[in-house]
């Protein structure tokens, strides 16, 4: 059911790699390539429509770090080059100046501005002790608006008596009176609330524009809106009373720069936020939803007047996720980026409701600006073509454009396993939608093991776009399955929703019923099936170990093992929320759907693996579950990864760890033999 749309084809010509790499590759990928892999991100298109600057990102191998430069170049894509170490560029209104983050005196990221004109210079416009965030140019390029933490007083403090001059007491306890006090990636968070402040675009000392004990511009990074006159900022969030405890609620607000006087536009129980000003000034589009319970919810693109009267639905019954909201020039709509089955293309709401498709093609593009005359740049990448910059007139999409090739000089030569999509009916008669990734070399007629990955969320959403792990995996001689199983973005509410008060649970039906369709080709040998995943995908790992016996082994990675503990130690409270009962009104639930409820019956060796400072699903879940083999001595090892949060591969270093011991622990474990291709075997081919 594999969709080719002539939109396709025109990405493939655009793309002269994407053409020949196949035909002229000499070798496998090996993993140590993942060390010279670039990403790029964030194009951003000048006033003029004659320039654009994006980040580009890279390892230092020294250091074992992802770092950032901000790259320019012609709007065909010519003159490409290096401009400065940063991230998160946008253009001045008046195309004079690039403000950026980047790291910074007295400590940390910064904000500086760089001038475009032939000498360059470069100008740190803050000097801040909290990060600052959302960057955002005020309409006459004179001021600079961005989001930051400001620290509360600590109000509670006590005198300790009989302290001896120079004596070196123990620090004081860290005190917590917050519902949400810490986030993965950041470690404890410090306790305060985002405020929106304004600094001159030249440097100086930052005004606060928002006051109170509420979060301005959401809870974390900080999104907000200039209208275009100069003399408001619009912004999400929740100024009421207890707002920390209101879940999934939010509403959008302005504040007056003049005065700081702040109204509030939307006036409805449900969230509400991503506000997006028309040039004109006259209209709010924003994004929201009715209130519900359900797990999983598609928002609803909304039009507002600007002092937030009739507001109205434009996105009719579009049933999927809508990301980052443009506003036409003309102020006849809103464009989005919409994921739909795996992939993600530009769509157009107008302001009568009416929702098109811009661009139909199987690729995952990012639009991330749009000239004044309509050229709309991205980022595009599909199953053989990491992201490159690209572009391409919203009239003509058909006429795209890749301006960038960075990856290019790293593959260039390597032979990439064949994709393959699939569709196949599992149970409730649901269709579930797949890929296949088989070796370079691939022989139908010989026998394979398989991996089956599983992704996380679980709302999440596996899609067409280039997987270096994958590629990976398949150049040591394996075939690999990823599949989206009910509860997965990209198909509807409705199918998002199976997964109500049920998770994990029939989704690992779908999981083991596409392993059957794979099955069914007769190239997979069934002794030697693996199975792993991370976060989502190793609750449905430790899940499915307890169900079934079929894998010669598993990893499940950082995974939730029991629902009892985690709800109260993960860095989040709404996890309650999926769940019919508190825990201690009844527990029942909560065990019933926990893996290690079933660990009794796990026979396959199990391997965890986990950041030592994860916080969306803790080290003790981890814990928990390894300790439980360990008792019924089920082959088992756990595997702590040092400098990682959730997830084990934001290190470079650690990230090529966690490829090689998820194939170490499989040869182990795998079934060798004459009749079957193993993974070293294959690779040595």
């Amino acid at each position: 059911m594999t969709r080719v749309a002539p939109l396709a084809i025109a990405l493939i010509l655009a793309a002269p790699w994407a053409a020949t790499a196949q035909t002229e590759a000499t070798r496998t990928l090996p993993l140590e390539l993942s060390l010279d892999m670039e990403r790029v991100s964030e194009p951003q298109i000048s006033p003029d429509g004659e320039h654009i600057v994006y980040t580009r990102g890279w390892v230092d191998k020294l250091n074992d770090s992802r770092e950032s430069s901000l790259w320019i170049m012609n709007a065909d894509g010519s003159k490409n080059r290096n401009l400065i170490d940063g991230s998160s560029p946008v253009w001045s209104p008046d195309g004079t100046r690039i403000a950026y983050l980047a790291d910074g005196e007295p400590e940390g990221t910064q904000i500086f501005v760089r001038w475009m004109d032939d000498e360059g210079a470069v100008t740190q416009v803050t000097r801040l002790e909290e990060r600052p965030s959302g960057i955002r140019w005020s309409p006459d390029s004179e001021s600079i608006g961005f989001t930051m933490i400001v620290p509360s007083e600590d109000e509670w403090k006590v005198k300790l008596p009989g302290k001896p001059e120079d004596a070196k007491w123990t620090k004081g306890p860290r005190i917590i009176d917050r519902l949400y006090f810490r986030r993965d990636r950041v470690g404890f968070l410090q306790d305060g609330y985002r405020h929106i402040f304004l600094v001159p675009a030249e440097g100086g000392t930052p005004r606060q524009l928002t006051s109170g004990d509420f979060n301005h511009g959401g809870r974390t990074s900080g999104s907000f809106e200039w209208t275009p006159d100069g003399e408001a900022i619009v912004f999400s969030g929740l100024r009421a009373e207890d707002a920390e405890y209101q879940w999934r609620e939010s509403e959008i607000y302005e504040v007056r720069v003049s005065d700081r006087t702040i109204t509030q536009l939307t006036q409805r129980r449900g969230p509400d936020s991503g506000p997006a000003v028309s040039p004109n000034g006259r209209y709010i589009a924003y994004s929201g939803y009715d209130f519900t319970d359900d797990t999983y919810v598609n928002s609803s693109i909304y039009v507002m007047d600007r002092d937030g009267s009739n507001p109205r639905v434009i996105s009719g019954e579009l049933d999927r996720r809508a990301r980052g909201m443009i506003w036409s020039a003309d102020n006849k709509g809103v464009y989005f980026n919409v994921d739909s089955e795996g992939t993600r293309n530009f769509h157009f709401a107008s302001i009568a409701g009416d929702v098109r498709k811009i661009t139909d093609a199987v690729q995952m593009l990012t639009v991330t600006d749009i000239s004044q005359a309509g050229l709309a740049v991205g980022v595009r990448s599909s199953f053989y073509e990491p992201n490159d910059v690209v572009s391409f007139p919203v009239k003509r999409p058909e006429r795209i454009a890749q301006l960038t090739f960075v990856n290019d000089d790293v593959l260039g030569d390597i032979k990439l396993g064949e994709v393959e999509e699939i569709w196949y009916t599992s149970t409730d008669d649901l269709r579930i939608q797949g890929w296949i990734v088989t070796p370079p070399g691939f022989d139908p007629s010989k026998q394979y093991p398989l991996i089956l990955q599983i992704h996380g969320g679980p709302h999440g959403m596996y899609n067409v776009g280039f997987s270096f792990t994958r590629q990976d995996h398949v150049a040591n001689g394996y075939v690999l399955l990823y599949t989206n199983p009910r509860g997965s973005a990209g198909y509807g509410a409705e199918f998002g929703n199976e997964i109500k008060r049920a998770y994990p649970g029939k989704d690992y039906d779908d999981l083991m019923n596409g392993v059957d369709e794979v099955i069914a080709r007769g190239y997979v040998d069934e002794r030697n099936m693996f199975v792993y995943g991370c976060s989502g995908g190793g609750v449905l790992t430790s899940w499915i170990v307890g169900h079934t016996d079929r894998f010669a082994a598993a990893s499940a990675n950082c995974p939730v093992t029991n629902w009892l503990s985690f709800v109260g130690t993960t860095d989040g409270a709404s996890w309650y929320r999926n769940f019919d009962h508190f825990p201690w009104e009844d527990p029942s639930e909560h065990l019933r759907r926990s893996p290690l409820m079933y660990v009794g019956n796990v026979k396959t060796p199990t391997m965890l693996m986990t950041g030592v400072n994860d916080l969306r699903t803790p080290m003790a879940q981890t814990e928990e579950y390894y300790m439980a083999l360990k008792v019924q001595k089920v082959p088992s090892v756990m595997l702590r990864f040092n400098g990682e949060w959730h997830g084990t591969s934001r290190k470079p270093s650690n990230y090529m760890r966690t490829q090689l011991y998820l194939r170490s622990w499989f040869e182990k474990y795998s079934t060798k033999d004459g009749a079957t291709v193993t993974a070293a075997e294959e690779a040595s081919n």
